[in-house]
């Protein structure tokens, strides 16, 4: 029952609501207090809340001074209200101001209602340290505390410090908090205590909070057997080996949320002063509960600060750590007491996974760090997880941001310079090796890797080459770049060598242009024309089609061709003339784009290139299309097919895939520019049909559009929206341009 101090302030919020004619929605919008808390105030459920949490709420009724001081008043006279009637401790201070969470709140919720049936629930809420278990924990007990009318109990396991309390020392507690009378504890002795544990639980419709648990040993003993019971146990373990456990991990909080709460703590009008820096504060804290907390105090405390002051400070990532330290909260605090549990082979490695400049890594990944077999490395690994500093999703492995910036001060602290320098620099080379491997599965005359390769990524087939091509993408073009800056030129030009014809499997990865400009400088460095020609067109191919720089891929082209005569080739120079037909097409300039093709087709001709003179028949047959010739486009795309199906094997497999796919593709478009609608949606179904069989997403989103507008025209208007979900559903691997025009055909379809 709550007391008087409660219900005056909850009996006051109410009042200033309804003058202010506000709904509690309408007032958790204004505050950036959550619906339920504020429900719970009103009703006297919660406990008395944190200043920061009043003065949101007073900012969101626009009360003035003095009614803000009669709301503050009301708060300082409540008190604090014990867990439950037998409870161990009464909860502390630092979950009134609580948000988020809402769906592992409902699924606790959920969990909460099968205990009438006479077995106790048990749920393990793991994370990172610093993510909010214990609040979570705290929370939701009182949130559930009506469902549990025999009380809630706070079990505080320590589980890490050096010396945890007994299982045994726990069991004795709760059973005193239950009312268990000293007299029936010496009946049953020390021996007797687990079975009399066990049974009063049974009798008892309690919530237990068994906070940071060690591990399983420490937890299991605590679990009841029977009852109507609900355990909640914290850990930054996972527990797995626990038995009949719901699991429910927690990570991060979202940006909204993280914005939520730290205007709860600063004030909202504070926040609203500067919400780009308040999101940058967020976004550096990791949106990490602990960190925000951090981050908030550190406002709270520092009035004269400006929310952007803090966002810079916590821009110097080798400072980061150190200011997010308030009073006797500092974050790497928090990670040290995990780290210190870690096995030596663990410590090391999560030393060593600071040298992985991408966002996450495969084990083999971090087994080239350790050096020790794969097998043996994804148990370290494992390790990590369950030790809660790593996170993990499927085969991929990620530090959180703050971890990180925590693993690389142990590196330099732990790990003598010279040797963290060997292993950073053998990461990098084999991850520029295994790309070279791996892309080279798409090239002409090259495929799987030979035998004589040792590697221990699995790369059987292309489909697992491109895999780890584009898993690791982000780690090798950091090794890109760092062999760029180290002048180790040969390297670059051989990686985005063995890339290009990958490059058509992923065209809007975002990073193209950087790798093959990156190329063709260390090409021009190594002094050779044939290079050079050869990198500056991939870089013409990279600006007009991942970025459409049309104009910026005419200047490469040019000096590509330049080059190339300088180095009599003729292929290059007819993919030089090529890549310049394409971009006049574009630019709508049709007759210059014809010349460069006709240039082009004569060169590939003469230099007996087939790839080659295939490329200008297509693009020749694309030319014809945007300049609306149609009926001549369609018989050259059909010429242009049925000379790629009489090349047979010749053709590199994937190159085939992309072209037949293409020109399907620009046959239905042909078609659609002639108002023949069934043939126009029979090609791009087709054209649909083998980019999806390929993996050409992007290729594929252009046929999807084109598929949508057909049908649209025809009177299909589901079959066309169906065919834009499908593009929007392609995600981030598709034309941009195209997901733009598939949103927009979808709103237009809403509307109409």
């Amino acid at each position: 029952m709550a007391d008087a101090g409660d219900v005056k302030f909850g009996a006051l919020l109410r009042q200033f609501r309804l003058e202010a004619s506000l709904t509690i929605e309408a007032l958790a919008e204004a505050s950036g207090v959550s619906v339920r808390g504020i429900g719970d105030l009103e009703r006297g459920r919660r406990a008395t809340p944190q200043r920061g949490t009043v003065a949101a709420l007073a900012n969101g009724l626009g009360l003035g001074e003095e009614h803000r001081e009669r709301l503050l008043a009301a708060a300082r006279s409540g008190q604090i209200p014990r867990s439950g009637p037998a409870g161990l401790r009464a909860f502390p201070r630092g979950i009134d101001d609580f948000v988020g969470r809402e769906a592992e709140l409902a699924r606790l919720t959920e969990l909460a209602e099968r205990t009438p049936t006479g077995l106790p629930v048990v749920v393990a809420v793991s994370g990172p340290p610093g993510s909010g278990k214990t609040t979570l924990a705290l929370h939701a007990a009182r949130e559930l505390a009506d469902r549990f009318p025999d009380g809630q109990l706070v079990v505080e396991l320590r589980g890490m410090d050096d010396c945890p309390p007994d299982p045994a020392k726990l069991m004795l507690r709760v059973l005193k908090a239950l009312g268990v009378s000293d007299r029936d504890l010496s009946k049953a002795g020390p021996q007797g205590h687990p079975e009399l544990y066990r049974q009063v639980l049974a009798e008892h419709r309690c919530l237990l909070v068994l906070d940071n648990a060690r591990d399983e040993d420490q937890a299991r003993p605590l679990l009841p057997s029977a009852g109507a019971g609900m355990v909640v146990v914290t850990s930054r373990r996972m527990l797995t080996g626990l038995d009949d456990v719901h699991r429910l991990p927690i990570g991060e909080l979202s940006p909204a949320e993280a914005d939520v709460f730290l205007a709860s703590v600063v004030g909202r009008e504070r926040a609203d002063a500067d919400p780009v820096a308040l999101a940058e504060v967020a976004r550096r804290c990791g949106h990490l509960p602990l960190a925000l907390r951090v981050a908030a105090n550190w406002l709270a405390t520092r009035t004269g600060w400006t929310v952007r002051r803090l966002a810079d400070r916590l821009a110097v990532e080798e400072r980061r750590l150190d200011t997010l330290t308030a009073g006797d909260l500092r974050i790497s605090a928090a990670f040290d007491l995990s780290y210190r549990q870690l096995t030596p082979t663990a410590a090391r490695l999560f030393r060593l996974l600071a040298l992985v400049e991408g966002p996450d890594a495969g084990a083999a990944c971090a087994a080239q760090l350790t050096g020790l077999p794969l097998f043996d490395t994804e148990d370290i690994l494992d390790e990590l997880v369950e030790t809660g500093l790593l996170g993990t999703d499927q085969d991929r492995y990620r530090l959180h941001d703050l971890l990180r910036l925590f693993a690389r001060g142990l590196l330099q602290a732990e790990e003598p310079a010279p040797e963290a320098e060997a292993a950073r620099s053998a990461l990098r080379r084999w991850l520029l090796e295994t790309a070279v491997v791996a892309g080279r599965w798409y090239e002409p005359d090259h495929g799987a890797p030979s035998p004589s390769w040792q590697g221990i990524v699995d790369l059987s087939d292309a489909e697992r080459a491109r895999h780890w091509l584009q898993a690791e993408g982000t780690n090798w073009l950091a090794a890109l770049r760092a062999a760029a800056s180290a002048g180790d030129h040969t390297t670059v030009v051989e990686v985005a060598e063995s890339l290009h014809w990958f490059s058509d499997q992923w065209i809007f990865w975002g990073h193209w242009p950087e790798v093959f400009g990156t190329a063709a400088r260390s090409a021009q460095a190594l002094g050779d024309p044939l290079l050079e020609a050869t990198h500056l067109n991939y870089h013409a191919w990279a600006l007009l089609v991942c970025e459409g720089r049309h104009q910026d891929s005419l200047g490469r082209s040019a000096r590509a061709l330049e080059a190339a005569r300088r180095a009599e080739d003729l292929p290059q120079q007819g993919w030089a003339h090529s890549y310049t037909a394409w971009a006049f097409s574009l630019l709508g300039d049709h007759d210059d784009a014809a010349g460069h093709n006709r240039e082009a087709a004569e060169l590939f001709e003469a230099a007996g290139d087939l790839h080659g003179t295939l490329h200008a028949m297509s693009s020749y047959a694309q030319t014809l299309l945007e300049a609306g010739r149609f009926e001549e486009s369609i018989t050259e795309h059909i010429r242009t097919l049925a000379f790629l199906e009489h090349s047979g094997d010749l053709v590199e497999p994937h190159s085939a895939d992309f072209v037949r796919a293409n020109l399907q593709a620009s046959i239905g478009q042909a078609h659609s520019g002639l108002a023949n609608w069934s043939e126009a949606v029979s090609h791009l179904r087709t054209a649909v049909d083998l980019c999806r069989a390929s993996g050409l997403p992007g290729l594929e989103s252009r046929a999807l559009v084109h598929l949508g507008n057909a049908l649209l025209a025809a009177g299909h208007r589901d079959e066309a929206r169906d065919a834009f979900s499908r593009c929007l559903a392609l995600g981030s691997v598709a034309n941009p341009q195209h997901t733009a025009t598939a949103r927009e055909r979808l709103a237009e379809l809403d509307v109409h």
